[in-house]
């Protein structure tokens, strides 16, 4: 009887070490499969925002911006002031300047 009893308490030892090994595994990898739908569930948000920015950037209309001055206005700006100068250095009379004024604005 005695080996008939301590190979029950093997037996039962055994079986409880290995049901004890069997719930650790079975919970670890039940907290990486909650590990990894977390992962795949924050993935799946980001790509919805993503989504929704990229559609209201593309939805908002763009802001108007100040019309930048034409380049030839800026040339012809320059050109008023040169012959503003050159008539008062004298280098053109006044019906001179007239003339080269309403040739430079197309008048």
């Amino acid at each position: 009887m005695g080996t008939m009893a301590r190979t029950a308490v093997i037996a039962g030892t055994a079986t409880a070490v290995s049901g004890s090994m069997r719930n650790k595994q079975m919970a670890n990898a039940q907290a990486q499969q909650a590990q990894q739908q977390e992962s795949q569930q924050q993935a799946e948000m980001q790509a919805q925002i993503a989504s929704l920015q990229a559609q209201q950037a593309a939805a908002a209309p763009a802001a108007p911006a100040a019309a930048p001055a034409p380049s030839g206005t800026d040339a012809l700006m320059e050109q008023l002031t040169k012959l503003a100068q050159a008539n008062a250095a004298g280098l053109l009379n006044d019906e001179e300047y007239a003339a080269a004024k309403a040739k430079a604005l197309g008048i």
